[in-house]
C-alpha cells in the first residue's frame, strides 16, 4: 500500500458502493440466464453484461455517503 497518497473515506465508500452494485448485478444477470436455460458460458456473459449496464450515477446517488 502507498502510504504516500492514502485513499480518501470518500473515495473508499464509493468504490464499496459501486463493488456491491456489481456483485448485485452479476448474481442477478447470472440467476436470470440460468434459469432461462444459459449454459455456463453463456449464463456468465449475460453476468458480465449486466455489470457493464449498471447505472453508476443513479447507484451513486441512492445510496449518498
Amino acid at each position: 500500500m502507498n502510504n504516500e497518497n492514502p485513499v480518501k473515506p470518500s473515495d473508499l465508500e464509493t468504490a464499496r458502493k459501486i463493488r456491491s452494485a456489481c456483485i448485485k448485478a452479476a448474481r442477478e444477470g447470472f440467476n436470470n440466464a440460468s434459469m432461462s436455460g444459459l449454459c455456463s458460458e453463456g449464463a456468465m456473459e449475460a453476468a458480465i453484461s449486466a455489470i457493464q449496464q449498471i447505472d453508476l450515477e443513479k447507484t451513486l446517488k441512492e445510496n449518498p455517503s
